[in-house]
């Protein structure tokens, strides 16, 4: 009997083969320089397909994949795959949140705890051999209130993980109720506006929330208010923050995600690099970083391995 086919249409943990293999598959993976073309072209013959964020999934892919019975996204997003049209035709889209929210929670920590300590300019003075203490005085996320928007995998995790700092804990999710706990408080937006002195983006990539948190959204905050960007680049408008960062409106911001990226995430969108982004990556306030909050060893093998149970239990029923 022949096994049923799994396409690895991109990168993934090597364990995530040995799962599936172990489940009874047989995995192929799309040549390192083939895309989007090649995938259309030998689609037919997998019952799975194994992505990240490499091409979209479009209709015409869907259409092609005549015997797929499963899309395994490896990370949180699924803006690529065209989710609808793939349960319209009877395919099911997984995903591993769980397997990177811890990640993406300490990095946002970090980046947090790098603006607030100053960390960055610190380091640059003192390798140069210039020692100041006093310019380089801090603040304390202990006593600060954290408004997070989207409660989901990350948002909940970082709120955990912020519990140990002495911090009040916001969260507003327009899509989840009764979700406070010992650590966090379930608030409305207007809350999260009245109360933050930082935000915390965790929402996904959709019509709804791209350029959610524009110039309009970020002047209702009633002080000013760092933001931590670590969901998805166009959800937050890189001119409008720009303008209150200018403002004193914003009062910092830390940015794993830019919406000049690569729809693969892969680098920054290929030709002269936008003015915004020059002039983020000439502010001291501003933490950048290149799409690696979810980025850990230990956070690629937790995805493969739940990835690899969701298929199982997809499989089992």
């Amino acid at each position: 009997m022949e096994k049923p086919k799994v396409l690895f249409a991109d990168t993934a943990h090597p364990s995530l083969t040995d799962l599936l293999e172990a489940q009874g598959f047989e995995c192929q993976h799309l040549g390192q320089g083939s895309g989007y073309g090649e995938c259309l072209q030998v689609l037919e013959q997998f019952t799975g397909m194994i992505i990240r964020s490499r091409f979209p999934v479009d209709k015409a892919l869907l259409d092609a994949a005549v015997n797929l019975r499963f899309i395994g996204r490896v990370g949180a997003g699924m803006e690529n795959i065209d989710s609808e049209y793939a349960a319209s035709k009877g395919i099911v889209c997984l995903n591993a949140p769980e397997g990177n929210r811890d990640a993406v929670a300490e990095h946002a920590i970090g980046m947090l705890l790098m603006l607030f300590r100053n960390l960055g300019r610190a380091d640059a003075e003192v390798r140069q051999g210039v020692w100041k203490r006093e310019a380089n005085r801090g603040i304390e996320i202990g006593g600060k209130t954290i408004g997070i928007i989207g409660f989901g995998n990350t948002g909940g995790a970082f709120a955990q993980k912020l519990s140990g700092f002495g911090a009040r804990i916001l969260a507003y999710d327009k899509y989840k109720t009764d979700f406070a706990n010992g650590f966090v408080e379930e608030v409305s937006m207007d809350a999260i506006h009245e109360l933050a002195d930082v935000l915390s983006l965790h929402v996904p990539l959709t019509a709804e929330t791209r350029y959610l948190v524009d110039y309009e959204f970020l002047k209702r905050f009633r002080r000013p208010v760092y933001v931590i960007n670590t969901s998805r680049g166009p959800v937050l408008q890189t001119e409008s923050l720009l303008k209150a960062l200018d403002e004193g409106i914003v009062k910092g911001a830390c940015l794993d995600v830019l919406e000049f990226e690569e729809s693969s995430f892969e680098s920054l969108k290929a030709g002269q690099w936008p003015e915004a982004f020059r002039r983020l990556t000439e502010r001291s306030d501003v933490v950048l970083s290149p799409h690696i909050a979810g980025w850990t060893h230990e956070s690629n093998i937790k995805m493969a391995a739940i990835l690899a149970e969701k298929i199982r239990e997809l499989e089992l029923r």
